[in-house]
């Protein structure tokens, strides 16, 4: 049986470097995991007591924070998150082009930027939907 021999040195960063990329990649759909779920729940809750305002406009509300206002900050947290792990992951892939110049497009990234236009459009109509 043949021994096998350790890959020089270079190939060895090469690859380093590759699954730290790797790792990367799956921490940024992790974050655009969260932040859908955010925008989509904070959406959700705003549309569930909109059809309820609807149904009953004599309902009883809480003035402090409504649950309205609650669907509306859990869009923007989920937006906001997304912005600073996009912004997270461009600077350390800045820093990573020095070591690995071709790497591969980032369909990660594609998506955080689709996700934060959805959330955005999330919530310009929750809050401009009432002027």
């Amino acid at each position: 049986m043949a021994e096998k021999k350790p890959a020089p040195a270079e190939d060895q960063l090469q690859l380093a470097l590759e699954r730290t990329l790797a790792a990367y990649e799956r921490t940024l759909l992790a974050w655009i995991r969260t932040a859908a779920a955010l925008i989509t729940l904070g959406f959700a809750l705003y549309q569930f007591f909109e059809h309820l305002d609807q149904q009953d406009p004599n309902r009883v509300r809480n003035q402090l924070l409504t649950a309205r206002t609650f669907g509306v900050l859990m869009i923007v947290v989920g937006i906001v998150a997304l912005a600073l792990a996009t912004l997270q992951y461009r600077r350390v892939m800045k820093r990573l082009d020095a070591w690995l110049p071709q790497a591969p497009f980032s369909f990660a990234l594609l998506l955080a930027a689709l996700i934060s236009l959805l959330g955005i459009l999330a919530l310009l109509e929750a809050v401009f939907r009432h002027l």
